[in-house]
């Protein structure tokens, strides 16, 4: 789905990300690779091939849109390299004229050597590029730049017939900022509630669908 924000064009992917047409830059949030191998490492039976389905989704999103530019508003890891985070090491060898910018996150607590043998490009607080400010949480006060953030997972609840009740991952557009949907399918979503002006725009199977 195509929309307009703040005078440019961004296409909204049902596979969880932004593509800034104008400056070639896919934008996504809350990677959190090295989760489930996290989880494994703790006791609790999470299946290895869950960070391999998201490396192929970006990899897909990398086919299709061919950016300069991959942009991770926080989490982009889940606290230190482990054997998936290794598996993105061995993703990133494939793409090496991509430029990688992090804004990091909670979760984002690698070393500084760990990014820059990953050839990644690290903001701690924000990345500015007008007229967007790309954060990882929402921020408190509001300037001249939207503001374009990750962290809440956000997620909405359609309704279908027979009282059906189904809970999709979706992309928020208020009137100071958005939120992305958390990339990785290993995350839970925080339903959110709408304001006037608010928009939302669902991730179904099949497509993006604005509500």
């Amino acid at each position: 789905m195509n929309i307009n924000c703040r005078g440019q064009n961004l296409i909204l992917h049902k596979e969880r990300a932004i593509y800034w047409e104008a400056q070639q830059i896919l934008i996504v949030s809350d990677l959190h690779i090295g989760k489930s191998a996290h989880f494994r490492k703790h006791g609790i039976q999470v299946p290895a091939t869950v960070g391999l389905t998201d490396l192929h989704r970006l990899n897909n999103l990398m086919t299709i849109f061919s950016p300069k530019t991959l942009l991770v508003t926080g989490d982009m890891f889940h606290n230190n390299i482990n054997s998936d985070a290794n598996a993105f090491m061995q993703w990133r060898t494939s793409y090496p004229d991509l430029k990688v910018i992090l804004v990091k996150g909670n979760h984002d607590n690698l070393k500084n050597e760990d990014y820059e043998a990953l050839g990644i490009e690290v903001h701690h607080k924000e990345f500015l590029q007008y007229p967007f400010r790309f954060i990882h949480d929402k921020p408190v006060t509001y300037d001249a730049y939207y503001n374009i953030s990750g962290h809440i997972h956000p997620g909405v609840i359609l309704y279908g017939k027979a009282r059906q009740r189904l809970k999709f991952p979706c992309f928020y557009f208020g009137l100071h900022c958005a939120v992305l949907p958390a990339f990785s399918v290993f995350t839970g979503l925080k339903l959110l509630t709408a304001a006037e002006g608010d928009r939302f725009y669902a991730i179904t199977p099949e497509k993006v669908i604005e509500i």
